[in-house]
């Protein structure tokens, strides 16, 4: 047995019964190195309390990483998820894991971990701008430095939360991180800003196409794209854990979608109206706490069972989180300021 899945194995067995009681802090962690919370948390905090410029970076680093970690894996067939450790008789079920958890009945594939990756990459504009703005106001290396250690520390805490929860081995937490900053060092100065619709168009439509095109060409080749699927369904202790989020193609109808709808955002005649304006902290403040909530909210609203229904809401929805934030919400919060501010007639 390869000596990476072996000493994964123990790694793991040593996070469990090492911290005991911590599973809620790791499953907690573990969500905060979602993909999904860059869309409906990291981007609107930073488009509203940093920069919109900063915030779209964060956007488009997340969902360009996310795709090449979806495609990265199905070349990287061969790596494991935990789940091939069961089926290879490491262990029988429960023996050396007591411990079941939901987020580890994910079904895709398991190198690089996506959590890292993707995490990783969008966040590497976040730490740049505040490592710039503290060089502004203080000459402290230990001040500089704190952006940075802050991320390479939450990064470190996720891939920890991800092999707690036995969901990727520690060569494939590492291969993430690598990959994450690496992506976001390389993209951050590359991706495009604003831009016309035809370009959000033709750049979601590309990354359907491609990734269409790269799974017929590796299952025409014979290579089995389901395995983990079917293993993860095999060993999952509940199958309701086996949610329809963590398939490799809802990651792409988020892609897709969120790159058409940044678009439509941009086009959207609430942002063309107050375009260049720059709000006070107060009104972005508001824009992010609504932000939070609003797209929390429409993230877990409940979805149907039927598997196009459901890519089709997914789509929606992501469509429709750019334009909340970057047009709906700051025409309505600047609404209520104008009308909060505007001088009472005599």
């Amino acid at each position: 047995m390869d000596p990476f899945y072996t000493s994964g194995v123990r790694f793991a067995e040593m996070l469990q019964t090492g911290l005991p009681g911590s599973e809620d802090f790791w499953l907690w962690v573990t969500f905060l190195g979602d993909p999904k919370c860059i869309f409906i948390i990291y981007f609107p905090l930073a488009y509203f309390l940093l920069d919109q410029k900063v915030g779209i970076k964060v956007l488009w680093l997340g969902l360009i990483s996310e795709w090449l970690n979806l495609v990265s894996k199905w070349f990287l067939f061969g790596e494991r998820p935990f789940w091939w450790m069961f089926e290879s008789g490491f262990s029988r079920k429960g023996e050396i894991f007591p411990r079941q958890f939901p987020a580890s009945c994910e079904t895709g594939p398991g190198s690089p971990s996506g959590h890292c990756m993707i995490t990783g990459a969008a966040l590497w504009p976040i730490v740049n701008t505040l490592t710039a703005r503290i060089s502004q106001h203080s000459k402290s290396c230990i001040m500089k430095a704190a952006p940075l250690n802050a991320y390479l520390l939450l990064l470190l805490a996720v891939g920890l939360s991800r092999i707690f929860i036995l969901a990727h081995f520690p060569h494939q937490v590492l291969g993430g991180i690598v990959a994450g900053i690496s992506l976001g060092w390389l993209l951050e100065s590359r991706v495009p800003l604003e831009r016309a619709l035809h370009f959000y168009l033709w750049a979601s439509v590309s990354l359907l196409l491609s990734t269409l095109m790269t799974y017929w060409t590796l299952v025409a080749f014979g290579v089995d794209l389901a395995w983990s699927i079917n293993l993860a369904t095999k060993w999952c202790t509940k199958p309701e854990w086996i949610r329809m989020e963590t398939r490799p193609f809802s990651s792409l109808c988020r892609d897709t979608a969120t790159a058409l709808g940044l678009g439509l955002a941009f086009r959207s005649s609430y942002y063309t109206q107050l375009r260049g304006e720059r709000p006070g902290w107060p009104s972005r403040a508001w824009c992010a706490i609504l932000a939070l909530v609003v797209l929390r909210l429409l993230s877990d609203a409940a979805q149907p069972q039927d598997v196009a229904l459901w890519y089709g809401l997914t789509f929606v929805k992501y469509a429709t989180f750019p334009w909340v934030v970057v047009a709906l919400l700051p025409k309505v919060v600047h609404a209520m300021t104008s009308k909060a501010t505007s001088p009472h007639k005599e």
